[in-house]
């Protein structure tokens, strides 16, 4: 969609409300999004079998640059889905120009770093530590996100042995994808053997009041036909929440 489009909510009384694309006043707040709404990274376009689930670990996480280094970089997001890959998250707004070649050299620069000098032993102390600022319980978190009797120290361990063999995802956000970024994504995810790399579009819609959100995942090449791609889930902000919902 180009920018200006306009998508309709049919909303349950019959009325039809027109929103029109529009662009985020600033990064931070596509980055709050993120960080608050999680399935906006759209973990069902990229496996349509089995749905990436998000375990948020914190915001501006370290990166060292050598051994022994508390950080050198500071990477916008990191999640890791439910099979224990650490997806590392770059927010850029489609105004920002290095959304179109810096930024892909800044997260391979991260995502080779982590795999060298980043554990698992660490991530889990981040991700407590911002539970525990939040006033949750990590313990509680974890045990909901793996569900069932799944072992948490399995799954740290797993965590551990994805970093090192560099069995990570790469995700470029911003509120439009631009074609030379793309390109890049799709030739990086067919020379790349254990890392995935992808780019998700995340468009904001508004009018009376109601703020949609439909992301959209962007750039995949390795077995396309389990990406759901060309489907948009659309998340609606009404005035105090933000659910689910098909424009």
């Amino acid at each position: 969609m180009d920018m200006g489009d306009t998508i309709y909510l049919l909303q349950e009384d019959g009325r039809l409300v027109s929103m029109t694309e529009q662009p985020y006043d600033s990064e931070e707040l596509l980055q709050r999004l993120l960080a608050d709404y999680p399935d906006l990274l759209a973990g069902e376009q990229l496996s349509a079998g089995a749905p990436r689930r998000w375990l948020p670990i914190a915001r501006e996480v370290a990166i060292p640059g050598e051994e022994g280094e508390a950080g050198r970089w500071f990477l916008d997001h990191l999640f890791i889905d439910q099979d224990g890959i650490p997806t590392l998250v770059e927010v850029k707004r489609s105004s920002d120009t290095r959304i179109r070649r810096e930024v892909v050299g800044q997260l391979l620069e991260y995502a080779a770093h982590a795999s060298a000098y980043l554990s698992a032993e660490r991530l889990r102390g981040r991700f407590e530590a911002h539970l525990l600022e939040k006033g949750s319980n990590p313990d509680e978190v974890l045990r909901q996100f793996l569900g069932g009797d799944a072992d948490p120290e399995t799954f740290w361990n797993l965590v551990e042995t994805r970093l090192r063999a560099g069995q990570l995802r790469l995700v470029f956000v911003a509120d439009e994808i631009p074609p030379e970024l793309r390109r890049v994504v799709e030739f990086l995810n067919r020379q790349m053997a254990s890392t995935e790399v992808l780019a998700v579009e995340v468009k904001q819609y508004v009018g009376q009041g109601l703020t949609t959100l439909v992301p959209r995942v962007l750039g995949q090449t390795i077995k396309p036909s389990a990406s759901g791609s060309n489907c948009c889930i659309a998340l609606t902000r009404f005035p105090g929440s933000l659910s689910p919902r098909t424009p």
